[in-house]
C-alpha cells in the first residue's frame, strides 16, 4: 500500500511542480489523484485507504512546498463541513461540494448560534419553510466566523415547530452570495471583529442541498460539533514547547529580572499542562484517524480552554507593567488568528474567548459526563414538548 501511495503522491508532484502550479490547480489535481482525503471513496477525493495514510501524504507534500488543502480561509469548510458532507452527503453532493471546498473556491462559514439560542443550539429559532424544491430562510444567526468571505454556509434550521426541538431541526448547504443575506461585523473585546452576526430573508436553498433526512439536522450538526471540537482543541501538532507556552518559557528564559520562586512553580505546572494537553491531542487526533470524532473531542476542548487562558494569565504577571499595555484597539477583519505573532495583552483578552467558542466549557462537561463519563443527565423540562409551546 505504501509503494503504490508513495508512487501516486510523486506522479502528482511530477505532473504539477508545486512551485509553478497555480493552488487552485495544484488542489485540484490532489483531488483528482485521490490524495484530498484518502479516506474516502474513489472519486470523492480518496483512495479507500485507512485515514491514517493522510499523515504520510501530508508530509511529502508539505516537504516538497505543495499548499494545503481548503487555503488558510477555509478552516471552517476543511474542519467541520467536510467531514459532515462526507459522512452525511449523497454521492451528488459529495461531487459537487467536495472538490471546490478542498481547493478553496468554495469558502464555509457556520450558520448554527443565535442570539437566543447558543449553548441551547437545539432550541435554534431560525425558520426553513418548504416551497416546492425549495426552501424559504428567515431567521438570525450570530458569532459566524468568515461569514464575510463565505460563499457557502453550513446552516440549521427549525423546520417543525409541532415537535420536540431535537427533532424539528434540518441542516443545509446554502449559498451565502445570493440575496437576502447580509452579514455585519462584531466587535470584540480586542478591539477586532473576527465574528459576524448574520440576517436572512427570505433566503432559499434548493432541497437537493439539504444534508441528511429532512427532521434529522440535529444528528448530522453533531457530527459537524464533534469535529470542530477537535479542531479547536486538539486541530494542529505542534512541537514540544510550542505555541503560547513556547513564547512564555521563552520570555522567561531571556528576562532573569521577572522571575521569582513562586512563578517558576507556576510556569513549571502550566508548561507540563500545556505538555499533557499537547500528547492528549496526539492521541485523540490518532483515535480520531480510526472514524468520526466522538464526545471525547469535549473534553480537549475544555482543556485547551482553561490552560490557554491560564497561561495568557500568567503571561501578563510575568511581564509586569508592560503586560498590562493594549494600544492596538484598530478595527480589523482578520482572517486567522494570530495569538503567537501578538502581544500579552491581545493574546489575554483573545483567551477569554476560548471557553465560549464551539461550546461553551459549561455545555461541554454536561457533554463529557453524560456521554463519556456514563453518569446520570440533567433533568430537561422541555424534553418532549414541542418547540413551539416552549417559553423563550
Amino acid at each position: 500500500m505504501s509503494t503504490d501511495l508513495d508512487a501516486r503522491i510523486q506522479a502528482l508532484l511530477d505532473e504539477h511542480d508545486p512551485k509553478t502550479t497555480e493552488p487552485r490547480e495544484f488542489l485540484g489535481a490532489q483531488y483528482d489523484a485521490g490524495l484530498a482525503w484518502v479516506h474516502l471513496p474513489l472519486g470523492f477525493g480518496g483512495l479507500d485507504l485507512p485515514r491514517t495514510a493522510q499523515d504520510r501524504v501530508n508530509a511529502k507534500l508539505a516537504a516538497a512546498g505543495a499548499p494545503v488543502g481548503g487555503t488558510p480561509k477555509n478552516y471552517i469548510g476543511m474542519g467541520m463541513a467536510a467531514p459532515t458532507i462526507a459522512a452525511f452527503g449523497t454521492d451528488e453532493q459529495k461531487r459537487k461540494f467536495l472538490r471546490p471546498l478542498f481547493t478553496g473556491e468554495q469558502i464555509y462559514c457556520q450558520l448554527f448560534s443565535e442570539p437566543g439560542a447558543g449553548s441551547d443550539l437545539a432550541a435554534a429559532a431560525t425558520r426553513a419553510v418548504r416551497d416546492g424544491d425549495e426552501w424559504i430562510v428567515n431567521g438570525q444567526k450570530v458569532w459566524t466566523s468568515q461569514a464575510q468571505h463565505a460563499s457557502m454556509a453550513i446552516l440549521v434550521a427549525r423546520t417543525d415547530p409541532a415537535v420536540p426541538k431535537h427533532v424539528g431541526l434540518t441542516y443545509f448547504l446554502i449559498d451565502m452570495t445570493q440575496p437576502g443575506i447580509e452579514v455585519r461585523p462584531l466587535r470584540q473585546i480586542t478591539g477586532e471583529a473576527e465574528f459576524n452576526e448574520v440576517f436572512l430573508t427570505d433566503a432559499r436553498v434548493p432541497d437537493a442541498n439539504r444534508l441528511g433526512p429532512e427532521g434529522g439536522g440535529w444528528r448530522v450538526a453533531t457530527t459537524t460539533l464533534n469535529n470542530e471540537r477537535v479542531a479547536i482543541g486538539a486541530g494542529s501538532r505542534a512541537p514540544r514547547e510550542g505555541g503560547h507556552i513556547g513564547k512564555v518559557a521563552k520570555a522567561w528564559r531571556n528576562e532573569p529580572a521577572m522571575r521569582d520562586p513562586a512563578m517558576h512553580d507556576e510556569l513549571m505546572r502550566l508548561w507540563v499542562e500545556a505538555e499533557v494537553l499537547r500528547l492528549a491531542g496526539e492521541r485523540l487526533r490518532q483515535q480520531a484517524a480510526t472514524g468520526q470524532p466522538g464526545p471525547e473531542g469535549a473534553g480537549m476542548k475544555v482543556a485547551f480552554a482553561r490552560v490557554a487562558q491560564e497561561i495568557s494569565g500568567f503571561e501578563i504577571e510575568l511581564n509586569g507593567e508592560a503586560g498590562l499595555r493594549y494600544d492596538d484597539w484598530t478595527m480589523r477583519r482578520p482572517e486567522v488568528v494570530d495569538l503567537i505573532g501578538r502581544g500579552p495583552g491581545y493574546r489575554y483578552l483573545r483567551a477569554r474567548g476560548n471557553s465560549i467558542e464551539g461550546g461553551t466549557s459549561e455545555i461541554l462537561r454536561n457533554t463529557i459526563s453524560e456521554r463519556v463519563l456514563g453518569l446520570p443527565g440533567e433533568h430537561r423540562v422541555d424534553k418532549d414538548v414541542a418547540w413551539k409551546d416552549l417559553n423563550r
